[in-house]
């Protein structure tokens, strides 16, 4: 009887190391798409940045995984598991660190505020009540601009509106000029006269992405505007710049890069958490940036919901 015993407690363990090839296999693989995500192509249906846009979600496979491992009672898949999970913390452990802090001499606000957006009035005033010195806004309809106007000039004394796009300042906006990024205006650069010199600030909407049965997650457009928006930026002649505006991507999709290397992401640098924006109802991807160069991010933040399917995102800057 001894002996039975043993020989199905070895069976058994040995099972354990046998069994679970399958999500071991998965493991490993989990793994290598996180950690060469830079180098997964966009040739067919933009995988590449499909994969960087939602790369923070890819924990959850860790914990299916687990699951997975736990169900089938194999250590070699428990085992294997270890290795997306230490990718992952090595990816973005260090984005759950509060790096807020107080201080900072200018305050921007960025908004996709949703062209149906059915209360433009409230939108305006929770942005004004935010106290930022700069209020930057994307996809502004032509009905409503006269409500933002209204609502943020006894605050915001110095504005610049061009079609979809518009600045709205405590300080002097010199130098404004439309930025060509696309046939028509989505983006605007303006020279913010501060207290503490000249900061070149861009406010900018990327072509949009679309997910088509045929051709994938498509991104020829916005890739094509951020390369514009890229160029301008490179030919800034201010040192200090900050770009603020809906990329339709996250910051780390590296078709993005022309842009986004030239900059630093104000979230990634003073934030608390990976400061998701979109959609305002639950938000799953930061689509919506605040990058610099030139001057220090302080704190970074998302403000509460208004009437868009974005959130506006905040940061405190030190010139």
């Amino acid at each position: 009887m001894w002996r039975v015993l043993t020989g199905r407690v070895r069976t058994w363990r040995t099972g354990m190391w046998r069994r679970g090839r399958f999500v071991a296999a998965a493991a490993v693989l989990c793994a290598l798409l996180m950690a060469l995500n830079t180098q997964v192509p966009n040739g067919v249906g933009s995988l590449g940045s499909l994969l960087q846009t939602v790369l923070p979600w890819m924990g959850l496979s860790v914990v299916a995984l687990l699951a997975a491992a736990v169900a089938r009672r194999s250590a070699l898949a428990a085992v294997a598991v270890l290795i997306p999970a230490v990718t992952w913390c090595s990816l973005f452990a260090g984005t759950f660190l509060d790096k807020r802090s107080s201080g900072g001499d200018l305050v921007v606000v960025g908004h996709n505020v949703h062209e149906g957006n059915r209360d433009p009035r409230g939108t305006a005033r929770a942005l004004a009540a935010s106290g930022a010195d700069v209020v930057a806004l994307e996809e502004l309809s032509r009905p409503a601009v006269s409500a933002y106007e209204d609502e943020l000039a006894p605050i915001y004394r110095y504005s610049a509106v061009r079609e979809g796009v518009g600045l709205w300042s405590k300080h002097p906006l010199k130098a404004v000029r439309p930025v060509e990024i696309m046939p028509w205006t989505r983006a605007l650069r303006a020279t913010v006269d501060t207290p503490k010199g000249p900061v070149a600030l861009y406010v900018a909407h990327l072509a949009s992405v679309r997910v088509l049965p045929s051709s994938g997650f498509t991104t020829e457009r916005r890739n094509e505007s951020a390369g514009k928006l890229a160029d301008a930026v490179r030919a800034e002649r201010l040192d200090r710049v900050v770009v603020v505006g809906d990329f339709n991507g996250a910051a780390e999709d590296s078709a993005l890069a022309p842009l986004t290397r030239q900059l630093r992401s104000a979230q990634r640098e003073a934030g608390a958490g990976f400061g998701f924006t979109w959609p305002a109802a639950f938000p799953v991807v930061r689509l919506d940036q605040i990058m610099v160069k030139g001057v220090t991010p302080v704190s970074s933040w998302t403000l509460p919901a208004t009437g868009s399917d974005h959130l506006p995102v905040a940061a405190s800057l030190s010139l």
